[in-house]
């Protein structure tokens, strides 16, 4: 009877432990957080900020897109950062004034590396303006109720007590980089709800933060359409501020290619007035 009294107070001391160490880590709760800056990297406390002038955009625009540095470790891979350019490169290689879009790897940008990174990126592959994507990125994990059950080997490998939060903020800013002036940006957020089983947590966090980061780069891509066609309506309502040119042989869209338009019309219409004179 002593023995099984004993046996009882122990398993009942055992409980009250883990229950208020349950507790305590649902209030604390646990997260990680990995981030990017576009002013950090531009702009960074030992370099002057440049005084932007008046850009002068040729086109078709040779473009680039690049992941900026970021502060800590990140659990987005070379290979991840590249396919999410890909995505948001394929979206805009349609446009008409978009001569190419160029990816350059994370490797090509130093931190803190500013506009003097800039130039030497726009010398090594040719582009005019590149889209600077940075990021902001919360892991928040809770242990619920069912933490209870994990007292046994088989509950910690099947009940899903870890509640998971999975908040993605992405954002695009692009640069004329010859002039520095900032064109326009736009941004994607995302937001996963999961929960996993103590075993696989690592597992499924990674596998929602990649997740967070291809819905809010799909949002992304929403957003910067919207801000592309608002930026071409400020090129034509404020042509003091923005100077557009055409290369040699580009015949497509811009503030001079209404001009083009209304000379091709014009000339038409004289040759056809000749035929039917003659």
């Amino acid at each position: 009877m002593k023995d099984f009294c004993y046996r009882l107070t122990v398993i009942a001391s055992v409980a009250l432990v883990m229950t208020a160490a349950g507790c305590a880590y649902l209030r604390e709760g646990g997260g990680t957080h990995q981030k990017s800056s576009v002013v950090e990297y531009l702009y960074p406390t030992t370099q002057v900020v440049e005084r932007p002038t008046i850009p002068r955009l040729s086109l078709p625009l040779r473009a680039g897109v690049a992941f900026v540095p970021g502060s800590g470790p990140s659990k987005l891979s070379e290979k991840d950062k590249m396919d999410l350019m890909a995505r948001i490169a394929a979206e805009f290689r349609t446009l008409p004034f978009l001569k190419d879009i160029e990816l350059v790897p994370s490797t090509y940008l130093t931190p803190g590396g500013g506009f003097t990174n800039l130039d030497q990126i726009r010398t090594m592959y040719g582009i005019d303006v590149i889209a600077l994507l940075a990021y902001d990125q919360v892991q928040h994990t809770d242990e619920g109720l069912l933490s209870l059950l994990y007292w046994t080997l088989v509950g910690a490998y099947l009940i899903e007590g870890e509640k998971n939060d999975t908040i993605t903020m992405m954002d695009a800013t692009v640069y004329d980089i010859a002039s520095r002036k900032m064109l326009f940006r736009a941004p994607g957020t995302s937001q996963i709800k999961g929960s996993a089983t103590p075993i696989n947590l690592s597992e499924q966090l990674r596998g929602d933060s990649l997740e967070g980061f291809r819905n809010a780069s799909e949002d992304l891509i929403v957003n910067l359409q919207a801000q592309l066609e608002l930026f071409k309506a400020k090129v034509k309502e404020m042509p003091q501020e923005y100077t557009v040119v055409h290369r040699p042989g580009y015949t497509g869209g811009g503030s001079t290619g209404a001009t083009f338009g209304i000379l091709l019309a014009t000339a038409a219409g004289l040759a056809l007035w000749r035929t039917r004179k003659g």
